[in-house]
């Protein structure tokens, strides 16, 4: 039984990630090499609230097209833009606009010429069928409402022979009512 409306979660999230403050770099060293994060702007490093590092078993090829579902202050946007080099492209989605002038201030400051930075929502992409290669995201699609409508807009994005990476949280056994009740779990 779902306890919030998807307009409700929906705020609950933009409320909590508007406010995310990184307040070390525990997460990314826990998630990244050091080779993965030198170069990357402090910001990012220290605003990863990702789950696991997708990028790294995304094969990413140099020239490819990655959409980065969720992408927050931008550090696995920007991962992927520096393997896809110059002639590829990093796409970065997000519902939060502080999240977003942090990703594109990220990649501006870290020199990525190739990364575009874009408002929307998991379950309604605003981008063309067949239009990119890769779709990456890291601890989001657990925030989604309509995971299935999420899904299904991640796969009608993608070209032929495209693939999706996700990481993400799964549970397996139900958790208590308490804890599916409260707001702060929801974002946690």
């Amino acid at each position: 039984m779902p306890y919030f409306t998807e307009a409700q979660a929906r705020s609950i999230i933009r409320e909590t990630y508007e406010s995310a403050k990184g307040e070390d770099r525990c997460v990314a060293q826990a998630l990244y090499t050091l080779q993965e994060l030198s170069g990357l702007p402090e910001g990012a490093v220290m605003l990863a609230f990702g789950v696991g590092n997708p990028v790294r078993h995304a094969g990413l090829s140099p020239g490819d097209v990655v959409l980065d579902v969720g992408c927050g202050a931008g550090i696995d946007t920007l991962l992927a833009a520096s393997r896809v080099g110059p002639n590829g492209r990093a796409l970065g989605l997000d519902m939060t606009p502080r999240m977003l002038e942090l990703a594109a201030h990220h990649a501006a400051s870290a020199g990525f010429a190739n990364v575009d930075v874009h408002e929307g929502l998991m379950e309604a992409l605003p981008f063309a069928d067949a239009s990119v290669d890769v779709v990456v995201s890291n601890g989001v699609l657990n925030l989604s409402t309509r995971k299935s409508r999420a899904l299904a807009e991640m796969h009608r994005v993608l070209r032929p022979g495209g693939r999706v990476c996700l990481a993400d949280l799964v549970l397996s056994e139900n958790l208590p009512e308490e804890i599916v009740k409260n707001p702060t779990a929801l974002v946690a």
